[in-house]
């Protein structure tokens, strides 16, 4: 029995590998032969082949973005989140061998498959829009940082290196990231069509003040304008070849376009400009409540549509040479769950395995990296007692960086942005929150945890 896998996760760093080693595990102590398809940050790596396909009994799509279905052809498929492939891998493989022998012709359940495929639909689109679009926010969020380095006003001088690294990681990648949000969730939903008009939609959305939400708009409106032109424009065969290169590009950019100067962009963007107004006016205690609610959301799925939520609003509060107390709150908090579970055990060894104990010590380093889904192996090992507690911690984190009043300019990297000047607004208040909330975290898991 040989069944093919590929996992990949929207940030293509932590649950994509994660999942391809819980199935490859699984599947030793199962004795049944897997084969892993990993689409990470890094790309594709140990591809299937086509003779892996044609000796394979079934596929487990274990992903959260879009791949390539169509290659497998008529092989029995499982599709699930990289989440199901780390909580049951067993179950996952043992559900693959069996469908070589079922026929589902039950009705109801082919209508709640339906409706699960619909739910998570738009939340698949939208998460291969967020990992096309994390290179850009991390690569311009360090440039502008280190832009940063040399004076805080420091780029507002022209010719200088500092305004360099600012035009490379403001006006280059920073300007590109709504636009290449926008046009990867159309080309999930359409395919390559849905590129050009999801682009275009994307860079008006930044030019007319509707930043990300307007982006995610246009990028799902551009999409299904394409599958509405694909499925009514009819053209002689002869001149299907113009379908691609002319008609659908040219029509769905223009009515993107025109629907966002006109219809939708002025409303999104006073949302935007509500939100902004809303979040410079905060009162002490608005801000520290916003700060633990962020946390929350950072904590409870990690990684999850929760956090990539809380993390999309956050990122969308920096803009070059302006840092955000947001942002800061949210890497915090985003920061804290693993580094809490490695202090968990130290702290009480004699409630963890050995495999546990070695496993704490790399989730320290995810924990830096402001990796959140360095925790999910322990939470789904005992999610009652440890996802409260990770919840407890990044919310105090979340909660004390808004009440310090700390800032950052960066959007991701963890205590590697942090030694870079004026990269972080009251940095040893910012250290503080980051400890305090993994210390709130690292001795309630100690606590409740049972031996």
């Amino acid at each position: 029995m040989k069944i093919l896998a590929v996992t990949a996760c929207p940030t293509g760093i932590a649950h994509t590998y994660m999942a391809a080693e819980a199935l490859q595990i699984g599947a030793k102590e199962l004795g049944v032969d897997i084969k892993v398809e990993t689409r990470g940050s890094v790309g594709a790596e140990n591809e299937i082949t086509n003779d892996d396909i044609k000796n394979a009994h079934a596929v487990i799509l274990a992903v959260d973005t879009n791949v390539d279905k169509e290659r497998f052809g008529d092989l029995p498929t499982i599709e699930v989140s990289v989440k199901d492939a780390i909580k049951d891998p067993k179950g996952l493989i043992n559900r693959a061998i069996s469908l070589e022998k079922k026929s589902y012709s039950n009705k109801v359940l082919e209508n709640k498959n339906e409706e699960k495929e619909k739910r998570t639909g738009a939340y698949k689109h939208l998460m291969t829009g967020v990992s096309f679009m994390i290179p850009f926010v991390v690569a311009g969020g360090i440039l502008i940082a280190l832009s940063f380095a040399f004076g805080i006003e420091a780029f507002r001088e022209e010719g200088t290196l500092a305004a360099a690294l600012m035009q490379i990681g403001g006006a280059g990648a920073f300007a590109l990231m709504v636009p290449i949000l926008s046009g990867y969730i159309a080309y999930s939903i359409a395919d390559r069509p849905g590129l050009v008009p999801g682009m275009v939609g994307g860079m008006i959305a930044g030019q007319i003040g509707a930043g990300f939400l307007g982006g995610i708009i246009a990028g799902f409106g551009a999409g299904y304008i394409i599958l509405f032109l694909k499925k009514y424009i009819k053209l002689p065969r002869e001149m299907e070849g113009l379908m691609p290169v002319l008609i659908l590009p040219v029509l769905s950019s223009l009515i993107i376009g025109l629907s966002l100067i006109f219809v939708v962009g002025g409303p999104v963007a006073t949302i935007n400009k509500g939100i902004e107004t809303f979040l410079n006016t905060l009162s002490s205690g608005s801000a520290v409540g916003l700060g633990a609610v962020l946390g929350l959301m950072m904590a409870f799925d990690m990684g999850g549509p929760i956090n990539k939520a809380a993390y999309a609003f956050a990122v969308g509060t920096i803009s070059a040479g302006q840092p955000s107390m947001v942002m800061a709150a949210v890497m915090a908090a985003g920061m804290t769950p693993p580094i809490g579970i490695a202090l968990a055990t130290s702290l009480a060894k004699n409630k963890f395995t050995v495999e546990e104990k070695e496993a704490g010590k790399a989730a320290f380093f995810l924990g830096i990296s402001f990796i959140t889904e360095g925790a999910i192996p322990f939470a789904a090992s005992d999610p009652i007692r440890i996802i409260p507690s990770l919840m407890a911690g990044s919310a105090v984190a979340g909660a004390l960086s808004m009440a310090f009043k700390c800032t950052l300019a960066v959007p991701h990297g963890g205590i590697f942005v942090l030694p870079i000047p004026n990269a972080v607004g009251g940095l040893m208040l910012y250290t503080i929150s980051i400890l305090i909330g993994s210390i709130v975290t690292g001795v309630l898991i100690a606590t409740l945890k049972r031996k």
